[in-house]
This record gives structure tokens, sequence and C-alpha cells, in this order.
């Protein structure tokens, strides 16, 4: 049985889509559509059902997918055994993590992990309600909740903190709110609520009823950009907003705790070169743990 067959079947399982797995695997989609069909031809069995939304597994499709797994698994086990030398990290690592962590903190300290690895290749790409470890779409994942299942390696990384900030500016103008119904009387920055990836994003539901005035982002990177440009009272990130000298905390007594997880799938962990990003971001925020909580 052919190998790189296989590949591209675990790729299409994964993706649901020819097409889509055509682009992950940086081919064509003809040659998907072949190696598909050969790989068909001498099982002689159909592996998958094609539909006009997409492509599912038929259940020699799903036998063979779990095989599959498993042989994939051993390399990538096998692969990280044979490359624990540090000066020898190569290749590419996929990081999904939400805006805030990404941009608030961690972009600023990869200098740092690239002069170490240089011949390493870190993707940041955003965080999504449906996005998946088990489906390869990153080797390392940073959530705002600890998945309960799947196989994983979970690591909490740190609790955060974070309160409702406006612009001095802003509250010079407006006054500033001494009760949460005072609210109704300003402008909230917050979450689109049809966009939020999580469901521990939404802080106060009630902020977004009729009686509340909002402009609306869909990441908190933008949030706090808004509030500092005085349009309104947002919710934001303390690791971010309180160092700020134009921001202000108001109602200070509504405080709200989430916490970052590190997560990599088993077989992933494996690899040198995930197990060092994943390390390297372990360790920057534990010596910066001090600046997550108010």
């Amino acid at each position: 049985m052919d190998w790189d067959n296989i590949r591209v079947f675990l790729s299409v399982a994964r993706a649901g889509q020819f097409l889509a797995a055509a682009r992950q695997l940086k081919i064509d989609h003809g040659t998907v559509s072949r190696k598909i069909g050969a790989l068909e031809k001498s099982l002689g069995v159909r592996l998958f059902d094609r539909q006009t939304t997409g492509c599912v597994l038929t259940s020699a499709g799903d036998r063979l997918y779990a095989a599959a797994e498993e042989v994939e698994a051993q390399l990538l086990r096998a692969q990280g055994d044979l490359s624990q030398s540090d000066v020898e990290l190569s290749g590419t690592v996929r990081v999904a993590a939400p805006d805030g962590f990404t941009a608030l903190f961690l972009c600023s300290r990869l200098g740092k992990l690239k002069r170490k690895y240089p011949s390493l290749t870190i993707q940041m790409v955003p965080m999504s309600r449906t996005f998946s470890l088990s489906k390869r779409e990153a080797d390392i994942a940073i959530t705002i909740s600890r998945p309960e299942e799947g196989r994983l390696t979970v690591r909490k990384l740190t609790d955060y903190s974070l309160h409702f900030y406006a612009a001095k500016n802003y509250l010079a103008e407006h006054g500033t709110p001494q009760t949460i119904a005072d609210l109704e009387r300003h402008c909230l920055i917050t979450y689109v609520q049809d966009l939020v990836f999580a469901d521990q994003l939404h802080f106060m539901p009630e902020l977004y009823g009729p009686n509340y005035s909002r402009l609306e982002c869909s990441g908190a990177v933008g949030q706090l950009e808004t509030v500092r440009g005085g349009a309104g009272i947002g919710i934001l990130h303390d690791y971010a907003a309180h160092p700020d000298p134009h921001l202000q905390i108001v109602l200070p007594d509504a405080s709200f705790q989430r916490s970052y997880w590190i997560i990599t799938h088993v077989d992933m962990r494996q690899l040198s070169r995930v197990r060092a990003v994943s390390d390297f971001i372990f360790a920057e925020v534990g010596a910066q743990r001090s600046i997550f909580l108010l």
C-alpha cells in the first residue's frame, strides 16, 4: 500500500473536501482525486461518499482512517526520537491562539525563539470555534477552555483577569459610571456576539440587550484600540490595558477571570520542534505570570 496515497487519504478525511485537502497538501485537485481513486482500487472498496458539499467517510473509510492514524502516530513518534538535537530543529510549527494572547503578549517575544532556532518557521493563526487539533489544523493551540476529550496533551498556562476600561479623555467628557446600571448611558465596546469563538468570552450577556449602545469588534486587539481611541467602555485584558497610561479601570469591583491552556495532540507532542515551541510559550508565560492577574 502506497503511503503517499494514505497521506492524501488522511488529509481528505480531515478536511472533508478534495479541494481543501489539495490546498493543504499544495498539490492540484486532480492529483488528490487520482490518488484516492488508486487507493480505492487497490483496496477494492469505496472510501468516501462524494456529496455536493464535500465528502464523508464510508464504513470502510472509517476503518482505514483509524488504522492510518495509528501508523501516522508511530511515524511521528519515530521522527521525534530521531530529532532530539536542538541545533537541528527545522520545519514549521503552526500555533492557533486567540488574537489577544497572540498580539498583546506572544508576538513580541517570538524573536527570542527565532534566534534560538533560526531554521524553524513559526506560523501564528487565529482561533475559531470549529478549530480541531485532531484534523491537524495546527500543531499547538492556546485556548481559554480546557478540552474534555480527545487524544491531547493539556497544560494550564495561566489564569488572567479583565476589567472594564475607558480612555481618560472619554471619562472626562462623558463621566465615570459608578454602577453597572450606569453603563446604559455609555457606548460599550464588545465582541460581535455571533462571531465569538468561545462561550467564555460572553462576560456579561446582558450587555448585548436593547438598552445598551454598542460598538462591536470581532477581536480583542480591535476592542483595545477602540477603547483607547475614546469610543466607549470595554472589558479588556488587564495584562495589556492596565499598563497603558491613557486608560483607566472603571467599576473596579466588576472583575472577570479566565484561563489560558496550551494544547497539543499527543502524537505531535513527540516532535522536537513542537515540543520546543510549546515549552517556550509555557516558559515565557511563567516568567511573566504576575502581569496576568490584577
